[in-house]
C-alpha cells in the first residue's frame, strides 16, 4: 500500500456579535440593533499523524496589531482544499459554515470536496457521556483537557488588541486541536460512517484486506450475520475496529413472511 489520505484536524475561534440591547434577559435583537457581526478571528490546524500545529489569526504577533484576517482565511482555504478528510468537534454546524462564510465574503470558490468527520456526532450517537462538551469527553477518556482561560474576558481583551490575551488565545486554540486529534484516535473504531481508507490509497490486495478507518492490517475474526447472509468478519490489528467482507459465504433465498 502506498500513500495515505490527508486528514486535517481543525478548530476555529470567532468574535461575538455586538449589538445595542435594552435588557440582559430574553432580549429579541433586531438587525437594526446589530452594530457588528462576529467573524472568525483565529484557527489552529494540524495534519493527523504529524506534530506541527499551524495557528493563524487576525492579530499579527510581530507587530502587535490587527491586519491578518485575509491571510488567515486564505490559509484556511488552502489547507481545506488539500484535505481528503477534515476532523472537527461540532464543525458540521459551527466551524465549517463559519469558514465557508469567510471564503465567500473574500470571493473564494469552495475548496475541493472532502469528507467531514464530526466527532460530536459520534459522541452523541455511540455514547452517553454526562456532557458532550469536548473538555468533559476528553477528560473522561484521559486524553487531556482544554486550556483554562479567563472566560469571556479573553475574547473582550483580544478584541481590544491585548497581546497577552492573544497569546493565551493561541495556546487555547492550539490546545483544542491537540485534544481533538487525540479524540479522533480514541473514537476511530466507533466512527460508523468513516470514509474507507482504501479509497485514498493505492493497494494491491483490495478493500477487504485493508482497515477502512486507519489502513491497518485485518485479521479474520469469526463471521458476520445479516438477516439472510453470512460474511467473513475482520478486526483491525491497529485501531481494533470491526468490518466484514463483501462476498457472501452462504445465505438463504427465501425470507419469512412477517
Amino acid at each position: 500500500m502506498s500513500g495515505s489520505p490527508r486528514i486535517l484536524v481543525i478548530d476555529i475561534e470567532t468574535s461575538p456579535n455586538l449589538a445595542y440591547v435594552w435588557r440582559l434577559f430574553k432580549e429579541n435583537v433586531s438587525l437594526s440593533q446589530l452594530r457588528e457581526t462576529g467573524q472568525v478571528i483565529s484557527f489552529a490546524a494540524k495534519w493527523h499523524g504529524e506534530k506541527r500545529i499551524e495557528f493563524h489569526s487576525d492579530f499579527d504577533f510581530s507587530t502587535n496589531e490587527f491586519g491578518g484576517h485575509e491571510a488567515m482565511v486564505r490559509r484556511a482555504w488552502e489547507l481545506m482544499d488539500e484535505a481528503d478528510m477534515i476532523v472537527h468537534y461540532n464543525g458540521t454546524t459551527f466551524d465549517i459554515p463559519h469558514l465557508n462564510r469567510e471564503f465567500i465574503l473574500l470571493g473564494l470558490t469552495p475548496p475541493s470536496p472532502h469528507k467531514n468527520i464530526d466527532l460530536l456526532t459520534t459522541a452523541r450517537k455511540r455514547f452517553r457521556f454526562t456532557s458532550n462538551k469536548l473538555d468533559h469527553v476528553a477528560q473522561q477518556l484521559g486524553i487531556g483537557a482544554k486550556v483554562k482561560h479567563i472566560g469571556f474576558d479573553l475574547w473582550r481583551l483580544c478584541m481590544a488588541g491585548d497581546p497577552a490575551a492573544w497569546r493565551l488565545m493561541r495556546k487555547y486554540n492550539r490546545g483544542d486541536v491537540v485534544i481533538t486529534d487525540a479524540l479522533y484516535e480514541k473514537f476511530l473504531p466507533w466512527i460508523g460512517s468513516h470514509p474507507h481508507y482504501a479509497m485514498f490509497v493505492e493497494t494491491k490486495t483490495g478493500f477487504e484486506n485493508v482497515c477502512g478507518r486507519c489502513g491497518g492490517r485485518l485479521t479474520r475474526q469469526g463471521r458476520a450475520y445479516t438477516a439472510v447472509g453470512v460474511f467473513q468478519r475482520y478486526q483491525c490489528v491497529k485501531c481494533k475496529s470491526w468490518s466484514r467482507g463483501k462476498h457472501r459465504l452462504m445465505g438463504v433465498d427465501a425470507r419469512p413472511i412477517a
